[in-house]
């Protein structure tokens, strides 16, 4: 499976109906979500962005990356934000073996449990690319797999800041789960997009809340 569109497609939602694209509410709810972190030069932006917004969001971190920068990890947590498991190295699920990722996700489940005792049983694949058999496994051990309903490409530096602001404003709908990037490498978009999205989002009358 690899999900690289803006809008995911209503009946890719129906065929993988076993993994969860959106969060269909009666509330305008919105989930804004963050992959790859956390990391100093980035993440810590974005929770200061959140905090002066007053809203909370869910993070997809790096097993690795958790390791490096606990305090930074405490700190999403300790500001009412959720977070969820995205593999130790940020493997790609169809160049992996099973039993690989697994140990892998694993592996980052350990850094979870170290510095967060009640850590969420969420879970979002790498680039989108999970094989049925990994994806049957995690799901097995009470895990939910989080997608997307928009994405942002922050991350394609082909893509301008604008067009990734367009993106996102111009895809976002009820219930829907947007994928931002707290990396070096979607720090430019990220840092022109993400306060000018949840502005515009907020005058239309969308309301910020966490996945669980």
């Amino acid at each position: 499976m690899n999900f690289n569109w803006i809008k995911t497609n209503k009946w890719i939602k129906k065929i993988f109906n076993n993994l969860v694209w959106d969060i269909p509410n009666l509330e305008k709810k919105i989930y804004l979500t963050f992959d790859d972190g956390p990391i100093p030069e980035v993440t810590e932006w974005v929770l200061d962005i959140l905090k002066s917004e007053d809203i909370k969001a869910t993070f997809f971190c790096i097993g690795d990356n958790i390791q490096k920068h606990p305090a930074i990890y405490k700190r999403i947590l300790a500001e009412g934000h959720q977070t969820g498991n995205h593999t130790f190295n940020h493997l790609n699920g169809w160049k992996t073996e099973t039993n690989q990722y697994i140990e892998n996700f694993k592996l980052c489940k350990t850094e979870h449990l170290k510095l967060n005792t009640e850590h969420s049983f969420l879970f979002r694949p790498p680039y989108g690319k999970i094989k049925p058999s990994q994806s049957k496994a995690i799901r097995n051990l009470g895990y939910k797999i989080i997608m997307w309903d928009v994405l942002s490409y922050d991350f394609d530096s082909n893509i301008s800041a604008e067009k990734c602001l367009e993106n996102v404003i111009s895809n976002t709908q009820q219930g829907s789960i947007i994928v931002f990037h707290d990396s070096l490498k979607a720090e430019k978009n990220l840092k022109y997009a993400l306060p000018k999205a949840i502005q515009i989002l907020k005058d239309k009358g969308f309301v910020f809340d966490v996945i669980s």
